[in-house]
């Protein structure tokens, strides 16, 4: 899998793929990561990449002009997706797509973001919540993490993956570790007992359990089964 990330401020993005499991699926070749300066298409001696809006207003955009130089420049792509909180909501179905991709393009904006008809030469705009961030570096390495990690390879254990939340449209389910008690808080029970079945039903239980307390509006798209059902139905009548 590779990925281009365009960003004009590549100090913030380098760091982060030398640490981790990134750093490590990189040396192994998993994954291909190459962050370009879109200053680099900057023009004129002073490298400029934005102006001041049309019709007035605060802040500087970014020109489409350099803006399409640099997508040109790393182009062919499977997808060229524009961080923006314009974009559609990121999530869990749309990072296991574009995990199928082989090269995804990550174009990050700044100040103003870009000149709007840089959107005719995109594939995709992603936002990854309803708030405003200084540029669509965080953005791109969310969307980076999501997909990165659903590669072959990149995560040891391939099971975790179906575990995860929102792969069925849930919350995952509460993890504990030792110490069995600590400061009067126990592990239940039924995770000591070496029952596998039992124990199975308590993850999906707490599953559904916290899914309606904390993201109920999850639960009309999440794929849950006869007995989840019947369990919801009993959470909601406890209240």
């Amino acid at each position: 899998m590779r990925y281009t990330i365009l960003t004009l401020f590549p100090g913030l993005i380098r760091p982060w793929l030398e640490e981790s499991l990134l750093e490590k699926a990189i040396a192994r070749g998993l994954l291909g990561v190459e962050v370009v300066d879109l200053r680099d298409f900057g023009l004129g001696r002073h490298r400029t990449v934005d102006d001041t809006p049309y019709g007035g207003g605060a802040g500087m955009v970014i020109r489409a002009d350099v803006a399409v130089a640099a997508l040109e420049a790393v182009l062919p792509a499977d997808e060229v997706i524009l961080l923006s909180p314009a974009g559609r909501p990121f999530t869990q179905g749309e990072a296991e797509e574009l995990a199928g991709k082989g090269h995804l393009v990550l174009l990050c904006g700044r100040y103003e973001g870009f000149d709007a008809r840089v959107e005719a030469f995109v594939t995709r705009t992603l936002s990854v919540g309803d708030y405003v961030l200084m540029g669509g570096e965080v953005a791109a390495l969310a969307v980076l993490e999501a997909t990165a990690r659903l590669v072959p390879g990149v995560i040891g254990d391939p099971q975790s993956h179906r575990e995860d939340s929102f792969v069925r449209g849930l919350l995952d389910y509460p993890q504990y570790t030792r110490p069995p008690e600590f400061r009067g808080l126990r592990v239940p029970e039924v995770l000591l007992s070496g029952n596998h079945r039992e124990v199975d039903h308590f993850r999906r239980r707490e599953a559904l359990r916290r899914t309606l307390t904390l993201r109920p509006d999850l639960l009309s798209g999440a794929r849950i089964g006869p007995l989840e059902a019947l369990w919801l139905a009993e959470m909601d009548r406890e209240g």
